[in-house]
């Protein structure tokens, strides 16, 4: 029989699908480029199975269905009854929500405005464009003007023509207002996080997006000066994030009614966890056969939109973690609080960028290589996480008798949690 550790480190561990994701990620970007130059009429007839609405592809066939069970596994995963529970540790989670929507959007603005709009925009091209979707409902001649974009027809269709660098713009901005991913789970996990507070978030996280998305994208797209389709936004999340959100709340009623709690969250969890990557793995062959072209001219386009993101995510991660430490938190509280800032619900980000701007826009590349750094990155936060955990071994100071004595149930009652995960894995 393994021992406790051995136990421990393998229940802590990701599966190999996961621990390798970069890697997936990297042969599907290849595979899509191949897919690009090969046979471009295959990715051109895929784009074109869409809904239309006044001439106008709105929602791609093929990428709703990956997108949607990109999300399904992550909300069916939530038990909203646990949402109530998270006021009985309210610092841990107006941190949350304040680093994600008072803090990050803003950030993520500034830091990719300076790189894309300044100190790479030569490197990416001063005169580059790019072809977006008409905004939702817009009917333009061509010639007219909208935002900094012009009415063109491409490939017999009306586009708006935008400087490439604000594409990519648009893509960190969608980024950077799509807080936290059902992978933060992993992150939080690893670094022997609080599971609890770090599913809370998830869940309150979707339901906040279900309000502030929509507002925030369209007030920071407007002041990037690139086109505001509300209505599309509005759509997007409707689609993205309230339809999985509802077939999950539902469906996980119904399954653990009928086939009980022990079996949906052994049985079907685990069946259903590689859903979303490979999803998103099918996502990124689509989106990558229409960008083969513009990567194999310049690769270094993923670097230039790699730093501002690796550096936003950083920032992110270190006023999260400081401010926890400030608050006195536990590190269990603490070490969440920080990834979960830190982290991105790019399947969010890359529906939106493609249903606002198109399959092949550079919007739609940007949140990709959103996806492409999110792992090793988060892995490297999780070391340091681990590596500073000390920093929080002083957190009983300053409390009274009563809240020590509360906080020692909370840790006790996680150990036993714990203790039961691994007697399950022992069987």
């Amino acid at each position: 029989m393994a021992s406790d550790a051995e136990i421990k480190k393998e229940g802590r561990g990701l599966s190999l699908f996961e621990k390798y994701l970069s890697v997936w990620v990297l042969l599907c970007i290849a595979a899509g480029i191949i897919l690009g130059r090969v046979a471009p009429g295959v990715a051109r007839y895929l784009d074109g199975l869409a809904i239309y609405v006044n001439e106008a592809p709105v929602v791609s066939i093929p990428i709703a269905v990956c997108l949607f069970f990109m999300m399904y596994p992550i909300m069916v995963k939530i038990d909203f009854g646990e949402v109530l529970t998270a006021g009985k540790n309210i610092k841990p989670v107006g941190l949350t929500l304040f680093v994600n929507w008072a803090i990050k959007p803003f950030t993520m603005y500034a830091i990719s405005l300076f790189f894309l709009g300044y100190a790479f925009r030569g490197l990416i091209g001063l005169d580059a464009v790019d072809y977006v979707k008409m905004p939702l409902g817009l009917n333009l001649p061509v010639g007219a003007s909208h935002g900094v974009g012009t009415v063109v027809l491409h490939n017999g269709m009306k586009m708006l023509e935008v400087p490439l660098w604000r594409s990519y713009l648009a893509g960190c901005i969608l980024l950077g207002i799509a807080p936290c991913t059902a992978m933060v789970l992993v992150w939080g996990y690893l670094a022997r996080g609080n599971d609890g507070h770090t599913l809370v978030m998830v869940a309150i996280n979707s339901l906040t997006m279900l309000f502030l998305y929509g507002p925030l994208g369209g007030f920071l797209l407007g002041v990037g000066r690139l086109p505001v389709p509300w209505q599309a936004l509005v759509l997007s999340i409707g689609i993205y994030v309230a339809l999985p959100l509802v077939a999950g709340y539902f469906s996980r009623k119904l399954i653990i009614r009928a086939k009980g709690v022990q079996w949906f969250e052994i049985k079907f969890l685990h069946v259903l966890t590689p859903v979303t990557i490979i999803a998103l793995l099918v996502t990124l062959v689509l989106l990558f056969s229409f960008k083969g072209d513009v990567i194999v001219q310049n690769p270094l386009t993923i670097l230039w939109i790699a730093i501002p993101l690796f550096i936003q995510t950083n920032l992110i991660f270190w006023i999260a973690y400081a401010l926890s430490k400030l608050l006195k938190f536990q590190y269990e509280d603490a070490a969440p609080s920080a990834m979960i800032g830190a982290s991105n619900h790019f399947e969010v980000a890359i529906a939106t960028a493609t249903l606002l701007f198109g399959l092949s826009s550079g919007a739609a590349l940007a949140t990709v290589v959103g996806v492409l750094i999110e792992v090793p990155v988060m892995l490297m936060l999780v070391k340091i996480c681990l590596a500073t955990s000390h920093w929080f071994k002083d957190w009983l100071k300053g409390m009274n008798l009563h809240e020590a004595v509360a906080r020692l149930m909370e840790d006790v009652g996680r150990m036993r949690q714990e203790l039961n995960e691994l007697k399950v894995r022992i069987r």
